[in-house]
């Protein structure tokens, strides 16, 4: 093979896969947009598989605004629902509340007074 052949292959395929890359994000957006109907979302499916290019730039000329406030939107709803299972999950309470955790452990006999005195202090620092 020559070097020419070489460099046509190789951008051939790194332009076919930036092309499935594209067509998977505009199907992605195609789900994630709730304004489509569902005959509206089979029409554009069946025309990306039948007229793939033309009918990705037109869905990009077309809807490429809605899709980029679409992608933002799921980010941030994806950062967002992140954040809220990592504060579940690490239980962060106030200083406060430990405090009158470890009191009502204190009243109901499960510490001593010396454990206490420490939870409290491991909640204030």
């Amino acid at each position: 093979m020559q070097f020419f052949e070489v460099f046509w292959s190789i951008t051939i395929a790194f332009l076919f896969l930036a092309y499935l890359i594209l067509l998977f994000q505009i199907i992605a957006d195609i789900f994630r947009d709730g304004s489509l109907s569902g005959i509206f979302k089979a029409i554009w499916i069946f025309f990306l598989f039948v007229t793939p290019y033309i009918s990705a730039l037109v869905y990009l000329i077309a809807r490429g605004n809605g899709m980029t406030l679409r992608s933002a939107n799921a980010a941030n709803a994806a950062q967002q629902s992140g954040e809220e299972y990592l504060r579940r999950v690490a239980g962060t309470q106030s200083p406060a509340d430990q405090i009158s955790a470890a009191k009502s452990l204190l009243d109901s006999g499960t510490i001593t007074e010396t454990e206490y005195t420490q939870l409290k202090a491991k909640a204030l620092a």
